[in-house]
């Protein structure tokens, strides 16, 4: 029985299009480019700010953070940035009883952003409002303090072996790995991925039967 479902947000509940876009249009390069980029440093295990590096190496990218924000380019999520399945997936749990929460590594602003879209769940927390991130394990117990769940009971979401599945697993908590994103996609049918989820979803309806008792996708 699952009582609290908490999804991760990039690439899980937003497209990561609209950001990669707007860094590479800032650093003067090809979205293509940066594209290709990003999904070289994945698929060595790194953290995607690495393609920012080598497109700029010695790049300051707080300060480059600040600087888009000085300048009217900063961050921004809209509407158009959501997956088309993510309002009715999330309501359909909320009309079953579950409460649903969304948690994952994001700035303070897109918090805000999110909170803004008036999204069907009952809390919307990033790493930077709890000053802890992700796969930190002080970032679960956040996430279960805010879910009100016990950890069996409460079903962790997300795409990122490393930073979704892994640390949830280790923090009791059930987890689903969503086949999403340069993540998901990648490391989908990784022998350490398979074992560590509980279920292994193609998209966030999946959960709906998923927490009703019915068997979820494998």
């Amino acid at each position: 029985m699952i009582d609290t479902v908490v999804l991760d947000i990039g690439e899980t509940i937003t497209r990561d299009d609209r950001y990669w876009a707007s860094w590479a249009d800032w650093l003067g390069v090809p979205r293509h480019t940066l594209s290709a980029l990003v999904g070289a440093v994945v698929a060595q295990g790194l953290d995607n700010t690495e393609a920012l590096r080598l497109v700029r190496p010695g790049i300051d990218v707080a300060a480059e953070h600040r600087a888009r924000e000085a300048a009217g380019r900063g961050e921004f999520l809209g509407e158009t940035d959501l997956y088309e399945e993510v309002r009715p997936a999330l309501a359909a749990l909320r009309q079953n009883g579950v409460r649903v929460v969304i948690a994952g590594n994001q700035s303070a602003r897109a918090g805000r952003l999110l909170r803004g879209l008036n999204l069907p769940a009952d809390a919307i927390a990033t790493s930077e409002e709890w000053g802890v991130a992700k796969p930190q394990r002080a970032f679960f117990e956040r996430v279960l303090d805010t879910a009100g769940s016990p950890a069996e009971r409460t079903l962790y979401v997300g795409d990122h072996p490393v930073n979704d599945v892994f640390p949830a697993k280790d923090a009791g908590l059930k987890v689903a790995h969503l086949r999403r994103g340069p993540w998901g996609h990648l490391w989908a049918d990784a022998p350490d991925t398979v074992a560590a989820a509980d279920w292994r979803i193609g998209s966030l309806m999946d959960l709906v039967p998923l927490v009703t008792g019915a068997s979820g996708s494998s």
